[in-house]
């Protein structure tokens, strides 16, 4: 089936989104009725339409606690203040503003998500962590990862920290209006580094960043090592109300996306509309193998069989 034919079909986004990859089965998804989103503008970085996830076991509720009076930022090393402009100026979620069609879009996808974070299918010492990754340049990962980790900084009881993980093509700090330094690579490569104080707290409350850092030549051997677990042990177990959410290298392009796959609870997947290829996302899920639990995001789809658009019920419009 082609993608310009799945898309003039019936049935949700999703379901379409499904029935054009047929992966049903392979990866265990089970379609979810969320409305689909305008077509975003034909750039590499761009909204996400939808997001079908795994068919998981069935999860816990997260345990009840009380919230914090007032939510401090993560600590960290060093202090920057982020572009909200520049954010503005490329379609980004912007913090505080009103709600939007493509806030909305990131808050169910979210919801997804922290379902595998409160659950108990997800080893422990992962269930904290989420990587998203496509299966080659320009299909959006950046974007969705940016935005998911703006929308994340919105909850009561979490802190979001942005992992750049894409250490031959870092984006995050850039798009973000933060300067670079030393970040995930230098900790590892150095065994008496001490990760957190490579760590950017935002003037975004919630949210934390820590670049790609130096970058080597052996990046893939690195985050294959045991310092590796230790590093991302320290990131989390130091920090309880911490998400790690990692934008990560393409699959099909730089093998250091596979490796970061066999350390994250979560891997969720970037698939451009009528752009990435059945061939290219069935080869990617394999590499990404190493994470028992991956999702799929359809990106800038613009058919939407209901008319219905995320923001419409806000008065926004499109």
């Amino acid at each position: 089936m082609t993608h310009n034919n799945a898309l003039k079909s019936g049935g949700s986004l999703l379901e379409r989104a499904a029935e054009i990859y047929d992966f049903g089965s392979g990866l265990r998804i089970a379609p979810a009725a969320v409305p689909p989103a305008p077509l975003a503008p034909a750039s590499a970085d761009e909204p996400a339409a939808g997001v079908t996830q795994p068919t998981m076991e069935k999860t816990s509720a997260a345990p009840a606690s009380k919230p914090a009076a007032t939510k401090r930022p993560a600590p960290g090393g060093r202090f920057g203040e982020v572009d909200r402009e520049a954010l503005r100026e490329a379609g980004y979620i912007l913090p505080g503003a009103p709600v939007t069609g493509l806030a909305e879009e990131f808050r169910i996808i979210k919801r997804q998500l922290l379902l595998g974070v409160s659950g108990d299918h997800i080893a422990q010492d992962k269930r904290r962590t989420i990587l998203i990754c496509s299966s080659q340049p320009d299909e959006g990962k950046t974007f969705s990862a940016v935005n998911l980790a703006l929308s994340l900084a919105t909850e009561k009881d979490l802190d979001v920290l942005l992992v750049d993980g894409d250490v031959n093509n870092p984006e995050v700090l850039t798009t973000l209006g933060l300067e670079t330094g030393p970040g995930l690579i230098d900790a590892i490569a150095d065994p008496g580094a001490d990760v957190d104080a490579f760590v950017i707290r935002t003037d975004i409350e919630g949210l934390s960043v820590l670049p790609a850092g130096t970058h080597a030549h052996n990046v893939t051997e690195l985050l294959a090592s045991e310092r590796t677990r230790e590093v991302l042990a320290d990131l989390t177990l130091r920090h309880p109300r911490r998400i790690v959410l990692f934008d990560s290298p393409p699959a099909l392009a730089a093998s250091p996306a596979a490796v970061l796959a066999t350390h994250v609870g979560q891997v969720m997947m970037v698939v451009r509309a009528d752009v990435t290829t059945e061939a290219d996302l069935r080869e990617a899920v394999g590499l990404l193998s190493g994470c028992d639990h991956l999702g799929l995001m359809l990106n800038a789809a613009g058919f939407a069989a209901t008319g219905r658009r995320f923001g419409t019920y806000y008065g926004l419009g499109e």
